[in-house]
């Protein structure tokens, strides 16, 4: 029995940093085998068949920004591109119902939103001026020297309001990082404002799914078969030796042999399934990783409540609405930093969404909800705390055969699908032995203007 490797690379885990791994070795000849346990991609980024409905439903409302070009590309390169409704406005809704659209206006960027803004009625013109001189800050500010501080610092230091914090930052840095503003490192939140809102406007559309998240996925295997490769559903790996050559232990299969193996596993897997005798730096590092939880609440109600296609409420609970159908009767909410929420009931969960519904949207009437779905994300993402990048592994590593993927390595990303692809990609360049910044798509331009004023920085 022959025991030469049958794939030139296999890669552990269907979510996107896998997918994205697999598919860029596939594209430059490499015989790739996928290794999923579930019978679907995308990890969380995903969706399941309710057992009471048969609807399928994301595990949580996923969006994309325009900043996140290693995404797109992605989603173009499956053909899905068409499968998002693409935004520039937000609508910020008050409690009483006042809407407040921000959107990009006749001035260049990095004062694209400023139009808008000023005329925002959720904040005061103190919290303005604040925010104003928080953002001309942000414009200047090396990132770096702010990697070991909370964004909450950040704050105190350029003077702002308690409602500033309350209604505008927050919002924004617990959707985008998964964390408080005093459990947020600095440096991950900064790259949310300069790359995705300063940058210019198209950097900070939104995407939205029309589809199931896991029918943006359902390409991959025809792409992979059509290059050689192959995407194993059901595979559940037990042991991993690194190698070279890798063994993969499945259970309930035969091992899969591979020249080198790369792990997309979620971080809290990684050291269980490596071979106890393996030792590797990085591996150890991930203990200092911690989850933030999100929570994702799916409603029926019997009228239509959400007149736009999604919604940031000001000082609510729940921070964001997304609208499911043509008339705003199924709609998705979100709750990111889920901490208190996760170990309460069902019906309180819906209860407490459905205050913050009443709250903003009064001249819905009296409406009822005829169905629900909490769905917890216990382990959604890694806690982006100050210094969580001394426990955010590269990839790769010299003196170690392990390639790891996931969005936790060490992207300069907060935990998001931008990240999961661009480390991704960046294990199939140490595979194929390339600079991964010579595979990865390129940022968005600054616009002229934001170029001028802002020092982009890593």
């Amino acid at each position: 029995m022959t025991t030469d490797p049958e794939w030139d690379a296999a890669v552990v885990g269907g979510g996107l940093a896998g997918i994205a791994a697999a598919l860029t070795l596939a594209d430059h000849g490499r015989r790739v085998v996928l290794l999923e346990q579930t019978r679907r991609l995308g990890g969380r980024a995903s969706s399941f068949v309710d057992p009471t409905t048969g609807e399928e439903l994301d595990n949580c409302q996923h969006v994309v920004m325009g900043c996140c070009t290693n995404y797109r590309a992605l989603i173009d390169r499956l053909g899905m591109a068409d499968a998002f409704a693409w935004s520039r406005d937000q609508w910020w809704v008050s409690a009483g119902g006042r809407t407040d659209r921000i959107a990009p206006g006749l001035l260049p960027a990095p004062a694209h939103h400023a139009g808008s803004f000023l005329r925002a009625s959720f904040l005061t013109a103190g919290d303005k001026l604040g925010i104003a001189r928080a953002m001309a800050r942000l414009a200047r500010v090396d990132p770096g020297a702010w990697r070991d501080r909370s964004f909450a610092e950040f704050l105190a230091d350029t003077g702002q309001t308690r409602r500033a914090v309350a209604r505008f930052w927050r919002p924004v840095v617990v959707s985008a990082c998964n964390a408080e503003p005093e459990h947020a490192g600095a440096d991950l939140a900064m790259k949310v404002f300069r790359e995705g809102l300063m940058a210019g406007a198209e950097a900070g559309s939104i995407g939205v799914p029309r589809v199931p998240l896991a029918r943006l996925y359902e390409g991959v295997p025809g792409l992979l078969e059509r290059h050689g490769s192959s995407v194993r559903f059901g595979a559940f790996a037990t042991r991993i030796h690194p190698g070279p050559p890798a063994t993969i232990e499945l259970r309930d299969a035969e091992p899969v042999r591979a020249e080198r193996v790369i792990l997309a596993l979620p971080f809290e897997r990684v050291a269980s399934v490596l071979d106890p005798s393996f030792h590797d730096p990085r591996v150890e590092a991930l203990s200092g990783l911690a989850h933030s939880p999100i929570l994702g609440v799916h409603l029926r109600l019997d009228r239509p409540v959400l007149p736009t296609p999604h919604a940031v409420l000001v000082d609510r609970p729940t921070q964001w609405l997304f609208r499911k159908d043509d008339d705003g009767r199924a709609v998705h909410a979100v709750v990111s930093a889920a901490d208190d929420w996760t170990a309460l009931p069902d019906e309180a969960i819906t209860a407490r969404v459905v205050e913050d519904l009443r709250a903003c949207y009064p001249d819905a009437g009296p409406f009822t909800v005829e169905w629900s779905r909490p769905v917890r994300s216990k382990r959604a993402t890694f806690l982006a705390r100050p210094g969580v990048h001394a426990h955010r592994p590269p990839v790769a590593a010299s003196d170690s055969p392990l390639l790891l993927a996931g969005d936790y390595t060490d992207t300069g990303w907060p935990a998001t699908m931008e990240g999961a692809v661009r480390s991704g990609i960046a294990a199939a360049a140490a595979v194929l032995g390339r600079d991964p910044a010579t595979m990865l798509t390129p940022d968005l331009p600054f616009a002229p203007l934001a170029s001028a004023v802002m020092r982009r920085r890593a």
